[in-house]
C-alpha cells in the first residue's frame, strides 16, 4: 500500500532518514589538507532508519537507543542535535528515538543521514529557524555525506561532497546485498592503492550508467565478503557495482519484479533487499 505523505510534522512523527546509493563515484583528487575531491551521483532509496523526538525541558540530548559499542557522546545524531543548538542558542532538550534499519559500515550513508534528519527536524520543533543553506553548513561539519542529505535531491555532487548539480532520474527498482562486514571509511580513503587521479567529467555530460566506483578495488581486496557478492550480482546484472566506501554492492532494475526474481535467486547465507528509487528525499520540500 502507497504511504501518504506527511503534510503536518509535529513531535508525535516518525522522522524518516533514508539510504543513498551512489550511481558512481571518482576520486579526482586530494587537497593539500587530505581531503578527497570526489564526484558522484546520489539516489534516495525507499529503506530508511526512522527517527522519533521527545521534548525536554532541561536541555539535555539523550539518546533513547544507543547502538552497541557507539558512546552516546559520539553517535552523529547526538552530536548533530547539540552542534544545532551551540548554533542557534536553544535552550530546549530533546530525547532522541532512532529506528535503526540501514546497516552500520554499509556505504549507505546511514549515519550521515539519521545526522541530517536530526537537523532538519529538531530546526522544525524547536522553531530555531535555520535556512537549508545554513544547515548544510553544519552537515558539512558533521561529515562530507550530511550535507546531501539536507540538499534532499538527487543530485551530481562535486568537491568534498557539497557541491550539487541536481539531476533527473528515471524511476528504477535496486537490489542491494549486505555482505556481514563493517568496512571502515577511513580505511579505504587512506589505502595507498586508491586511485585518486580519475579524470573529472562535467556534470551536464553524466549519463545514466556512466562511470565506476574508485573504491571498490580497495574494498574488494580487503574484504573478501564484499568481492564474493559483487562477483555473484555481476552474474545477473553486469551494471552492478558497490556503493559508498562499501561494504553494500547493488544492481538497478527498471522494474521491481526484475529485482526480486534476482533476490530469488540469492544463495544461502548472502543476505539483501529491494528497495524503489526516490524522486525526492522524503523531507525534500519540508520547511
Amino acid at each position: 500500500m502507497e504511504r501518504k505523505p506527511v503534510t503536518h510534522w509535529t513531535w508525535d512523527s516518525s522522522w524518516p532518514a533514508p539510504a543513498k546509493l551512489n550511481l558512481f563515484l571518482h576520486v579526482v583528487g586530494r587537497r593539500a589538507d587530505g581531503y578527497h575531491l570526489l564526484q558522484t551521483v546520489f539516489r534516495f532509496i525507499d529503506r530508511a532508519d526512522q527517527l522519533r523526538f521527545t521534548p525536554r525541558s532541561d536541555g539535555d540530548i539523550v539518546l533513547a537507543t544507543p547502538i552497541p559499542g557507539v558512546p552516546p557522546d559520539s553517535d552523529l545524531t547526538v552530536r548533530a542535535a547539540r552542534l544545532l543548538q551551540q548554533a542557534t542558542g536553544c535552550r530546549q532538550g530533546a530525547t532522541l528515538h532512532l529506528d535503526k534499519q540501514l546497516p552500520m559500515g554499509g556505504g549507505l550513508g546511514g549515519g550521515s543521514s539519521d545526522a541530517a534528519t536530526v537537523l532538519l527536524a529538531l530546526n522544525h520543533l524547536w522553531q530555531t529557524g535555520l535556512a537549508r543553506p545554513t544547515l548544510k553548513k553544519l552537515g558539512l561539519s558533521l561529515g562530507a555525506d550530511v550535507p546531501v542529505f539536507i540538499h534532499g535531491r538527487n543530485t551530481f555532487a562535486e568537491g568534498i561532497g557539497e557541491a550539487f548539480t541536481d539531476v533527473e532520474l528515471p524511476p528504477a527498482s535496486y537490489l542491494v546485498l549486505h555482505p556481514a562486514v563493517n568496512v571502515p571509511t577511513a580505511a579505504i580513503f587512506g589505502a595507498p592503492d586508491l586511485r585518486r587521479d580519475t579524470p573529472g567529467i562535467a556534470a551536464s555530460n553524466w549519463r545514466q550508467g556512466d562511470g565506476h566506483n574508485d573504491l571498490e578495488p580497495v574494498a574488494c581486496a580487503r574484504f573478501p565478503q564484499v568481492a564474493e557478492h559483487l562477483a555473484w550480482l555481476k552474474q545477473h546484472a553486469p551494471d552492478a557495482m558497490m556503493t559508498g566506501s562499501g561494504a553494500c554492492v547493488f544492481a538497478g532494475f527498471a522494474r521491481r519484479d526484475q529485482a526480486e526474481r534476482v533476490l530469488a535467486l540469492l544463495p544461502r547465507g548472502m543476505s539483501g533487499w529491494v528497495a524503489d528509487g526516490l524522486a525526492a528525499h522524503p523531507l525534500a520540500n519540508f520547511s
